[in-house]
């Protein structure tokens, strides 16, 4: 009898966790699940067949914890604050067990520290160790975006100039790793996200456009590897779109994620806020 496919998740915030653990398991897939500290929500327990708790700087424990359970291959996926690393006392909080140390000083050593190269060498040291991470998306492509109008709601004739003006340059900030969003009216960046995240983009660009009216697009970089940080919309996207003046919400078709999909562009269409994938 062919044994059951195992699945490890190292899961941080938000519902994306929940999607890829659901997705695995109507796939008939049993999910090991490492619940990144600080981050994970404790509910994602029920939606899994193991779970643990792992500390954010400590990769060799979630290597080991996944490999007792013959875990081999392993998605990545979920938010993990950023602003909680340039905190005090960080490095007493965050201690490093020498799997972390191996990564920083030797995988990354006379390379940068941006995302993506920091996702690459992590990736490149499960691997040594037998732990393959994989298409983050491979378990709930129902929920990726579709090319053209997803909502009822269509976008504003405005807006149709905008998103051809901001496309080109998101793409731009996408390869320089700044960020995955900008904020576009009549041709004018209002703003552009970088370390604080979409949400609070999206406040700061409707602080600064009060007559309202803007575009919001969101993408990946150009060559974006699947296995890390894929953008991602959902409902509490679109309640601050209405609420900060947006009218419109681009993103990029195949490679966005429109967390609960469904439910995300019904409220769309109930607020008036046009989905477009790009």
């Amino acid at each position: 009898m062919e044994s059951q496919k195992v699945l490890g998740l190292i899961a941080g915030q938000g519902r994306l966790p929940f999607l890829v653990a659901d997705g695995a398991k109507r796939a008939g897939v049993k999910v090991v699940c490492i619940g990144l500290a600080d981050s994970a929500e404790p509910q994602l327990a029920a939606h899994v067949d193991v779970f643990f708790y792992g500390a954010i700087a400590r990769p060799g424990g979630w290597m080991r914890k996944l490999r007792r359970h013959g875990v081999r291959e392993t998605i990545m996926v979920g938010r993990v604050a950023k602003k909680q690393i340039y905190t005090p006392w960080r490095i007493v909080k965050y201690l490093p067990d020498w799997r972390a140390l191996r990564i920083w000083y030797w995988r990354l050593r006379r390379k940068d520290k941006r995302n993506d190269t920091v996702l690459c060498a992590i990736a490149e040291e499960f691997a040594s160790g037998g732990i393959i991470l994989e298409d983050s998306t491979m378990y709930c492509k129902e929920h990726l975006a579709d090319k053209g109008v997803m909502t009822t709601c269509q976008p504003p004739a405005s807006a149709q100039e905008d998103i051809r003006f901001g496309w080109e340059l998101l793409k731009k900030i996408g390869e320089l790793d700044i960020g995955q969003a900008i904020a576009v009216r009549e041709r004018e960046i209002l703003a552009v996200e970088a370390i604080e995240g979409t949400a609070r983009m999206i406040e700061r660009a409707g602080g600064l456009c009060k007559k309202g009216g803007w575009t919001l697009l969101k993408a990946p970089r150009a060559h974006h590897d699947m296995r890390f940080d894929v953008p991602c919309i959902g409902q509490d996207t679109i309640e601050s779109l209405k609420q900060n003046g947006a009218r419109c919400v681009v993103v990029e078709a195949g490679k966005t994620l429109i967390i609960d999909k469904p439910q995300t562009l019904a409220l769309a269409d109930k607020l008036s806020i046009a989905v477009v994938g790009y």
